[in-house]
């Protein structure tokens, strides 16, 4: 049982310890990486996946059809739809809840709408100060649809080619 003398060195010479304060030191003295996010913000990938909207026909009418696709393909359960035969023989939404807590914003819901309905924007900047608004209607995605309307079109134009 002989003593080490490499490791006896190891250990009182500190060299893990003058190794890690050798990294924080070179770090010190390079440019900071910090972004100071209200004022300053990070680029986003133009297919960035965020807050949901429901989209409207030039001429004012709801795009969804109530085909149901988007709830069917839903990997989290995420969607509700009810919907109601018109007078003229169409059909439309009476309901359509999306559960932003389950939500995992896969896009498939995105993916599986015939008419272009249902889009992911690239509304990152959302909170929800209780429960109860983690449940977003029919009215409040159309309200979304309505005011990014020119945004939405330029972002599906744009990424057109990968469709």
């Amino acid at each position: 049982m002989g003593i080490d003398i490499k490791q006896l060195y190891k250990t009182f010479s500190l060299k893990e310890l003058r190794k890690g304060l050798g990294v924080t030191g070179r770090q010190l003295f390079r440019k900071k990486t910090t972004i100071m996010y209200p004022e300053e913000k990070t680029p986003k990938s133009p297919r960035f996946r965020g807050l949901h909207a429901l989209r409207r026909y030039p001429n004012g009418e709801e795009r969804c059809i109530a085909c149901k696709l988007c709830e069917a393909v839903c990997p989290a359960l995420a969607i509700t739809i009810d919907s109601e035969e018109r007078e003229d023989g169409t059909r439309r939404t009476t309901r359509y809840d999306i559960d932003l807590f389950k939500c995992i914003y896969c896009g498939f819901c995105e993916e599986a709408c015939p008419v272009d309905s249902i889009v992911l924007t690239d509304i990152h900047e959302f909170h929800m100060e209780s429960n109860g608004e983690r449940l977003i209607e029919k009215l409040d995605l159309l309200k979304i649809g309505d005011q990014f309307e020119a945004e939405i079109s330029a972002a599906r134009k744009q990424d057109a080619p990968y469709r």
